[in-house]
């Protein structure tokens, strides 16, 4: 597959293009300093961009069959609303280049049915979560909507904490629900991310994944 990653250099970015290229994949990493992306391979393609702007991404997303985004807030305040901005501008550049697929990373409190989840951290891990870094799950709630009323082929996929600890390439999921479980390495939410934009049952949905 050619795949676009956004937010290549970040935690999760990172992984989803060593990933990409491990599994065989070509890959496009979008990136705003090239320098901070040292990894060369004949499959990867390094492409200085905003990832904010839609008219930056019309050519790295020309051609892909599936767009993956690794972008989020670094802290709790970002007045660039990242989440949501790249979506928006991912989605443009993505119907201007005729590209349906689009698979995005966000987070596990945002499922407020709680289903899966146990009775304490639905009623109360969850509302601290959303007392302290409202500004952040509001971006991707934003980022969400986006998505679902893109008329593309979205799936976000929402980890509990991340963490640097090493992949296991193992993870468990749950379509429109959460698995239970408080953490997952970055490394596996990208693996987790690569495996959906394959999965056609997983198109159009939120994907929850943990330990």
């Amino acid at each position: 597959m050619k795949l676009t990653v956004l937010g290549a250099t970040g935690g999760v970015g990172r992984h989803l293009v060593s990933h990409a290229l491990a599994d065989g994949h070509q890959v496009t990493a979008v990136v705003r300093d090239p320098a901070r992306l040292p990894v060369r391979d004949d499959r990867l393609t390094v492409v200085r961009g905003d990832a904010l702007d839609a008219a930056s991404l019309k050519e790295p997303v020309a051609g892909a069959d599936a767009v993956l985004s690794g972008i989020g807030q670094a802290g709790r305040r970002d007045p660039l609303h990242p989440a949501s901005t790249s979506a928006r501008a991912a989605t443009e550049a993505m119907r201007a280049a005729g590209v349906r697929r689009i698979v995005v990373v966000s987070a596990a409190p945002l499922d407020r049915s709680g289903a899966g989840d146990p009775a304490l951290t639905r009623r109360v891990f969850h509302p601290l979560l959303w007392a302290a870094l409202r500004e952040v799950y509001t971006d991707l709630e934003e980022m969400e909507r986006v998505l679902r009323e893109s008329g593309l082929d979205w799936t976000s996929v929402r980890p509990p904490k991340l963490t640097d600890k090493p992949g296991t390439g193992r993870y468990r999921r749950a379509v429109d629900a959460n698995p239970g479980g408080s953490t997952i390495p970055r490394a596996d939410v990208a693996r987790a991310m690569l495996d959906a934009a394959t999965d056609p049952t997983t198109t159009g949905h939120a994907v929850g994944v943990s330990s």
